[in-house]
């Protein structure tokens, strides 16, 4: 396929992108993104069936996409998947560490089993997946590291404080990322997203009240589609951000610059 894009400052082509949690929501539209932009887009999941269809999905528009079918949470099924990616498919030159889970409780009855299970999801598998990448990056003198983070990397909501410690974990595990890689040439940044409608957010995007909350809040003063956080990871995947690292972007309508 060739690549969509006149600038070349923001071309992909050439370049290989795997994106974890990718076959469906903002990991699925993300994939679409840089594929538009001229990326081979491996495709991650541990569902083997759900990948496939996902790559079928996204190569009938002629994209060049491949699958890496492992759990981001098993630190030796991660250190395989990626060595095979490279031993099989080639460089990966851009990672999005987008994989990620969300459960709700007030804090004081939060069962211990789900705070784990957010920090395995939510945290470890950015640790696990970016040390593996990171391993062939560092050689090659090059690579492109993008978190998923949220607006909770920064701000707190009730029933949701362990999601929102994982997130401001994984903001702050980036610049940790910038601190000790930049010197080999690579650039890991945060992409933060606001509230967006995706599968997950199904339920509060059908709750009338958390919506009109959500409108009043917003300064853009609507639901974000997914599709709107192309631009700022194509920037963030591309040369466009050569000397950007470390930083946090918030795609968010503008909820975090107002109170």
């Amino acid at each position: 396929m060739v690549s969509t894009v006149a600038n070349p400052l923001f071309d992909l082509t050439g370049r290989r992108a795997l994106i974890t949690g990718s076959t469906q929501g903002i990991g699925f539209a993300l994939a679409t993104g840089l594929a538009r932009a001229g990326a081979t887009i491996v495709l991650n999941g541990r569902d083997s069936g759900r990948v496939r269809a996902a790559v079928e999905k996204l190569s009938a528009f002629g994209y060049t996409v491949e699958s890496a079918v492992f759990d981001v949470t098993d630190q030796p099924a991660v250190v395989d998947g990626v060595d095979r990616v490279e031993k099989e498919n080639g460089a990966i030159d851009i990672l999005i560490n987008n994989a990620g889970i969300q459960r709700r409780a007030p804090l004081d009855e939060f069962p211990s089993e789900n705070w784990h299970a957010l920090i395995n999801a939510n945290l470890n598998s950015v640790f696990y997946v970016s040390q593996a990448v990171a391993k062939h990056m560092i050689p090659r003198r090059r690579g492109k590291i993008i978190n998923i983070c949220s607006v909770q990397s920064q701000l707190g909501r009730p029933t949701i404080a362990p999601y929102t410690a994982t997130k401001g974990a994984v903001a702050m595990l980036t610049k940790g990322m910038c601190a000790d890689w930049a010197k080999y040439g690579i650039q890991a940044n945060g992409l933060a997203p606001g509230y967006f409608e995706t599968e997950m957010n199904k339920a509060l995007v059908e709750n009338e009240e958390f919506s009109a909350w959500l409108y009043k809040r917003t300064p853009a003063g609507r639901w974000g589609k997914v599709e709107e956080l192309n631009g700022a990871a194509i920037f963030l995947a591309s040369d466009a951000s050569s000397f950007v690292n470390g930083q946090v972007i918030y795609v968010d309508g503008g909820m975090t610059s107002t109170v």
